[in-house]
């Protein structure tokens, strides 16, 4: 049965008075992908205010794998709601806040015991995995990475390697962050032994490894692009880290919860960050993050140095503790690895017969497909890339992209979907792309 039905031109009557609304009222910073108002989510489709039905590709940028509305989500999310919506967790405290730290201890890697402290975005998860790093360590100087995107806040944009639109106009950044070349395989010179030395050869010419706090490190960076970092290099740098007294900080806001095959990127590569990092997908759409780490780690911060208001808020926690469980009983993260096996399949048979295809990469149902001018200089193709999602946003299917040229298709489809909605989805891009 197919799922897509378009009433109206994109954007309908209705999108168009609430744009010219939104004009008026909102600045012009927040970018938006598709010029559509949601009215209603169901699974892995979107249903606009002009009854217009669209798949949803992009998930909330990654934060729906539980999908659209999630029934079990919305009951725990109005059970909630129904008993109190705030208190501060630093006032009067709530058994949510402490059954979702235990369920996050329990499942996130590691083979020791953890703590765990929930906030309200990706950003201040990061912004408080390092300073709860710079605490532990008394060290002030922390690693990013080329292509990595942390967010908006004024550390987390210093940590962003792409400058258009994220850093653009707003500096001074903070200071004493230094960044490591990311391991782009499709990019880079190097093979994975003269990346490793390449990652060596920096803690002698640009910062004392002694000085360093933490390395933050998106596992497979989701702005950047989806690449994927290799086992070899994220093994050598986990290894140096250890010997030097560096905390690792698995960086899985984007790469959690099922999206990989596995319910953490990291459980891919066999080893066990200090810190992790979590956001989107874990409360099913509700703003909601955490910082899960070593026990002795989180506990090194006095009273009264970590938290928020809204940390951790009641409602949403409620919403992870049910998101999580709906994973875990429908097994997102097998289902994430024949998403997976389908988008690939289709992007290498494209790849065969579209010369502007350079790569096709990813793990699990996080896949991306990376446009080039020309498969041999690998000149970005920006402006195919774009081009392509609005026309599949004007035919149905709310696409994204990604990269520091924006040249990549990157999937954040709700793991929920079926084959049906997937096919159907894949061959409104096809159509687009072949065009």
């Amino acid at each position: 049965m197919q799922m897509i039905s378009l009433k109206t031109p994109i954007p309908g009557p209705k999108s168009q008075a609430l744009l010219a609304r939104r004009k008026a009222a909102v600045p012009q910073g927040p970018f938006n992908i598709a010029p559509i108002f949601v009215e209603r989510g169901e699974g892995a489709t979107v249903i606009d205010v002009d009854g217009n039905v669209f798949l949803d590709f992009s998930g909330g940028l990654g934060s729906l794998n539980a999908g659209h509305a999630n029934p079990k989500v919305v009951e725990a999310v109005t059970a909630q709601a129904r008993k109190y919506l705030h208190t501060c967790f630093h006032i009067a405290q709530y058994e949510p806040y402490v059954a979702l730290a235990e369920k996050l201890n329990a499942i996130t890697p590691g083979k020791f015991v953890k703590k765990t402290l929930l906030l309200n975005s990706g950003a201040e998860a990061i912004e408080n995995a390092v300073k709860i790093a710079r605490y532990y360590t008394k060290r002030s100087a922390v690693i990013g990475f080329e292509h990595g995107f942390t967010g908006r806040t004024l550390l987390t944009m210093t940590l962003t390697s792409k400058v258009m639109p994220y850093k653009f106009g707003f500096g001074p950044f903070a200071p004493e962050v230094y960044r490591l070349p990311y391991p782009y395989t499709y990019r880079s010179e190097l093979d994975e032994n003269g990346m490793i030395e390449q990652m060596h050869e920096f803690f002698h010419t640009h910062v004392d490894p002694k000085q360093v706090a933490c390395v933050v490190m998106e596992l497979i960076l989701g702005e950047g692009g989806f690449v994927v970092a290799p086992k070899a290099y994220v093994q050598a740098l986990a290894k140096f880290c250890k010997e030097n007294g560096i905390l690792f900080v698995a960086d899985e806001i984007q790469s959690g919860f099922a999206r990989t095959g596995r319910m953490f990127a990291a459980e891919h590569y066999d080893f066990e960050p200090e810190l992790i990092t979590m956001a989107k997908s874990l409360a099913g759409g509700m703003p909601l993050s955490a910082v899960t780490g070593r026990a002795e780690i989180m506990d090194s911060v006095h009273v009264g140095g970590l938290g928020g208001t809204y940390g951790g808020n009641p409602v949403a926690c409620a919403a992870a503790l049910a998101t999580i469980g709906e994973m875990e009983r429908m097994n997102l993260p097998a289902r994430a690895e024949k998403i997976g096996e389908i988008l690939r399949n289709r992007a290498l048979a494209w790849q065969k017969k579209h010369p502007l295809i350079g790569d096709v990469r990813g793990l699990g149902a996080m896949v991306a497909i990376e446009f080039v001018k020309d498969r041999q200089t690998k000149e970005p193709a920006k402006e195919f890339t774009v081009k392509l999602v609005q026309s599949c946003v004007e035919n149905g299917v709310i696409l994204i992209y990604a990269g520091t040229h924006s040249n990549a298709l990157r999937y954040l489809v709700p793991l929920i979907i079926t084959d049906e909605q997937l096919d159907e989805g894949l061959d409104v891009i096809e159509k687009q792309l072949f065009a």
